[in-house]
C-alpha cells in the first residue's frame, strides 16, 4: 500500500520532498529505498548494523530494523460497554499477531446532539492510542505532523476541542496545514 503525497516532512530523515505513504509512514525516495530494503532483507540488514555496531554513537542497535506492514483485514475484538450516564459504548480493538494496533470507539447514538462533543473527544483519543499502537507494535515513525492529522481528522465541527487543538499544535511547524 504505498501512494505518493505532496510535499512534506519525510518521517525518515526529516527533509521536505516529494513523499511515498507507506503503512503510515511518508518517506522521501531515499529513505523509501531504503525502507523497502529494511523490509525485503531483514537479516542483511542485521548482519550489516552488527558489523558496525561500534559506529553507532547513542548504543542504538539493530534489534527492530525490520518493518512490519499493517495489512489490509485485522482480527478485531469488539466489547460492549456503558458510561456512567449508561450510554451503550462499542469498544474495538484491531489485533496483529495478538497486540493490539488499532482502537475504535462508537456508540449508537453518535448523531446524538448532546454526545457530539464527547464523540469527537473520544475520536481524537483513541486515534492517538492507535498511532502510539502503531509505534509499540509496528515501528510507525511518531511526528508532530502525523499527530496534527489524526487530531485534525477527528474534529466534527468548528471550534470544537479536537479542532482547537490542532490550531494551536500546527503552529509549531509552520509547514503544517498552510492551506488552513
Amino acid at each position: 500500500m504505498t501512494e505518493k503525497t505532496k510535499n512534506n516532512h519525510c518521517d525518515g530523515c526529516g527533509k521536505s520532498a516529494q513523499l511515498q505513504n507507506t503503512h503510515g509512514n511518508e518517506f522521501c525516495e531515499e529513505c523509501y529505498a531504503l525502507a523497502m530494503t529494511i523490509k525485503k532483507k531483514p537479516a542483511t540488514i542485521k548482519r550489516i548494523c552488527n558489523l558496525i555496531k561500534s559506529d553507532l554513537s547513542n548504543g542504538d542497535t539493530c534489534e527492530g530494523a525490520a518493518l512490519q506492514d499493517l495489512p489490509e483485514v485485522l482480527d478485531a475484538v469488539r466489547y460492549r460497554t456503558r458510561d456512567r450516564e449508561l450510554n451503550t459504548w462499542y469498544v474495538s480493538v484491531s489485533e496483529l499477531k495478538g497486540n493490539p494496533v488499532e482502537i475504535f470507539a462508537s456508540t449508537a447514538f453518535d448523531r446524538d446532539d448532546h454526545l457530539q462533543s464527547r464523540i469527537s473527544n473520544l475520536t481524537t483519543i483513541t486515534r492517538l492510542i492507535s498511532l502510539i499502537l502503531r509505534h509499540v507494535f509496528l515501528g510507525e515513525v511518531l511526528t508532530l505532523e502525523k499527530t496534527i492529522k489524526q487530531i485534525q481528522r477527528s474534529s466534527r465541527q468548528k471550534n470544537d476541542l479536537p479542532d482547537m487543538l490542532t490550531e494551536v499544535l500546527a503552529g509549531y511547524n509552520k509547514d503544517i496545514f498552510q492551506e488552513k
